[in-house]
């Protein structure tokens, strides 16, 4: 087994470059990344291949699988705009991953998924499904995994933190309850994963229930949630109701601090542990 952090995200040199000339949104002022929603200090050094390595070492993990995060707004770009950034950034993950020593494979941002172990797709995509259904089907040829990561998008007078707490769980409910609703009997083996636990996920079981839906229906072993930026309670909570064969590790490095969830991981046992960052995850690599 392998030790594996599914949600990790990096930028190849090239990517930073290329968002460094641009003058809207996505773009690179130096360390501040200016997106629709808001301005964010940076520290670009974690983009670094060799600085990436020594993180995985420090927390114990063997395997990192890198994306694009959606919330930078590439899917709100006109076409040849989106489809440069895409193809500059699924170009250098490639040559990310063969240099890092079999320590990194990545997912593709949209464009083609050779090389890819799977595709990142926003969550506002699931309420298309007959949009997206051409790579859902792909992906099923080739025995790779979709994961669904929050879109993000423009947020006016708020504070900084409102699309990470308001916003993102809010879109990642709503794209589970898409895949609940119309993926899953349509794609019924197809190994999906839900960052941020589905934006909590579990927690709306009980209000499913009281609107006549059977929740043991909603219990499927092909859909999975990561960890990212939870703690001890949220995660308990996810096991009593999916059970731990359904839950992943992801990080969200360098987005979030990794060490809370972490250690929250750990902390319910060896055993526990083992299955979330090792077994589960290692079912839905090649």
């Amino acid at each position: 087994m392998t030790v594996v952090d599914l949600h990790q995200h990096l930028w190849p040199e090239a990517f930073i470059s290329a968002l460094s000339v641009r003058t809207e949104p996505p773009f690179l002022r130096g360390s501040t990344v200016v997106l629709g929603e808001g301005e964010f200090e940076l520290d670009l050094r974690e983009h670094e291949l060799d600085r990436r390595l020594a993180v995985l070492d420090r927390d114990g993990t063997e395997l990192a699988v890198v994306s694009l995060q959606t919330t930078i707004g590439l899917d709100r770009l006109p076409p040849d705009e989106r489809t440069e950034l895409v193809a500059i950034w699924e170009d250098g993950a490639l040559e990310l991953v063969a240099s890092a020593g079999g320590r990194l494979a990545a997912l593709s941002a949209g464009g083609g998924l050779d090389g890819f172990v799977g595709a990142a797709v926003g969550s506002d995509s699931l309420a298309d499904l007959d949009a997206l259904a051409p790579l859902l089907d792909e992906l099923g040829r080739r025995g790779a995994f979709l994961f669904v990561h929050p879109s993000g998008g423009p947020v006016e007078g708020r504070p900084p933190w409102w699309s990470a707490v308001a916003v993102y769980p809010a879109q990642m409910q709503a794209a589970y309850m898409d895949w609940l609703a119309g993926g899953q009997e349509r794609w019924a083996s197809l190994p999906v994963v839900f960052a941020i636990l589905a934006g909590g996920a579990p927690f709306q079981l009980e209000r499913l229930a009281t609107r006549g839906v059977d929740v043991r229906s909603t219990l499927h072993g092909n859909v999975f949630l990561d960890t990212a930026s939870y703690g001890r309670r949220a995660l308990e909570l996810c096991i009593e109701t999916f059970g731990v064969a359904q839950l992943v590790y992801g990080s969200d490095i360098p987005v979030a601090d990794a060490a809370p969830t972490l250690r929250a991981v750990l902390g319910f046992g060896e055993s526990v542990a083992h299955m979330i960052r090792d077994v589960n995850p290692t079912r839905l690599l090649p």
